[in-house]
């Protein structure tokens, strides 16, 4: 069952559990606050845009007007750097913010720790000495220990960001009324420098898992048994795909084969994922579902090459990453990603086009005929 929030929704889902998100919602009226574009051509040099165009690749500044609403608390030195302006008295600081943060949450867990409210070991938080654009928690969770990054965030309601994916027409494996209201933000902020902020997808992310989950079958499923063999057989010195990287992946699959059919047998689950994970691998381009034009593979250190041999020979025998017990025998079988396949899985490198359900489905059909 994975009818729960979002957190928990991952946390159930996941093998490794570091790095589950939690975002802060700052108690501030986010309309109050005058968004501005960052042009500074050096961190602490305040000079901003007037720009209304936003964008998730840019920096921006949340200044306080002169007559705006927005209370005393957010002016002051821990939160607030002031400016000499006829307009503007200052910007919220997002480094500060952090930093007032994690004094708060420390006071929290020794507040705690006094009252016996939690016992030794259950909760603290990490690297507080780091400049960092969060604060990471590690929480005892029964057998497991969680890793949470916790976020400070602005929401906002009156901002719209371009997206790409709702400038190209319909999405297919979706039902697109809901769609359209997933991928209709209510932009958040995110710390991005310790002076500056940028608009997150998130939230936008989000709200496009939990649609999948609405949609049943095995999309799951299949996501969390490739985190499982990930996280225990791809990974390299804690280095390799990330948890969101096969998010991504699954939202592709979800487009790229979308008749409920193709996802109520779990086997046939799982390889309609990797299609899409091995010709990316083999591209070295996976592209992201709201911008496809971004490859999210660019500036990861990443081995590509090394990880597209782990999951072919997974794709190729699948059963002997899955025992079940000691006892479980692998039977022998024929490779399923031969040569021709291989080539195949290149064609998106060298033209767009290939990118489509069709292309898919005939790797599909090549992997699946070497089961029969």
């Amino acid at each position: 069952d994975y009818c729960r929030d979002h957190e928990a929704i991952e946390f159930s889902l996941r093998t490794s559990v570091d790095g589950l998100k939690i975002d802060v919602p700052l108690w501030v009226n986010a309309e109050d606050l005058s968004v501005q574009e960052s042009l500074d051509t050096q961190q602490g040099r305040h000079v901003a845009s007037n720009s209304k165009v936003r964008t998730l690749g840019r920096s921006y500044y949340l200044e306080v007007q002169k007559d705006s609403a927005v209370p005393e608390c957010w002016r002051k030195d821990d939160v607030f750097d002031a400016i000499d302006d006829s307009r503007n008295s200052g910007h919220i600081v997002p480094g500060k913010v952090i930093k007032l943060l994690k004094d708060l949450v420390v006071a929290a867990i020794v507040h705690c720790k006094n009252h016996a409210l939690i016992g030794p070991g259950d909760l603290c938080a990490m690297d507080l000495n780091k400049e960092s654009l969060q604060i990471l928690l590690q929480v005892q969770c029964g057998l497991k220990m969680a890793h949470f990054n916790i976020v400070p965030v602005v929401k906002r309601q009156g901002d719209t960001i371009k997206l790409e994916r709702k400038q190209k027409g319909k999405v297919r494996g979706f039902l697109q009324d809901e769609l359209q209201a997933a991928i209709t933000p209510n932009t958040d902020l995110v710390p991005a420098t310790h002076h500056q902020w940028r608009y997150s997808s998130s939230q936008i992310l989000r709200k496009l898992f939990d649609l999948v989950d609405t949609l049943g079958g095995h999309r799951l499923n299949s996501l969390s048994i490739l985190d499982r063999v990930n996280n225990e057989y791809w990974l390299e010195e804690g280095k390799g795909l990330y948890f969101y990287h096969l998010k991504i992946v699954l939202f592709w699959a979800t487009e790229m084969f979308p008749s409920p059919e193709d996802w109520d047998d779990l086997e046939a689950s799982v390889y309609r994922l990797l299609v899409i994970l091995l010709c990316c691998l083999a591209t070295k381009n996976l592209p992201d579902f709201l911008y496809p034009d971004q490859n999210l593979f660019q500036g990861v250190d990443l081995d590509l090459s090394s990880l597209y041999n782990k999951v072919e020979e997974f794709a190729n025998k699948p059963e002997q990453f899955l025992k079940i017990h000691i006892t479980h025998q692998v039977a022998k079988r024929n490779q399923r990603v031969e040569n021709g396949i291989k080539t195949l899985l290149q064609l998106p490198a060298n033209d767009g086009i290939y990118w489509d359900t069709p292309y898919f489905d005939i790797l599909l059909n090549k992997l699946t005929q070497k089961w029969k």
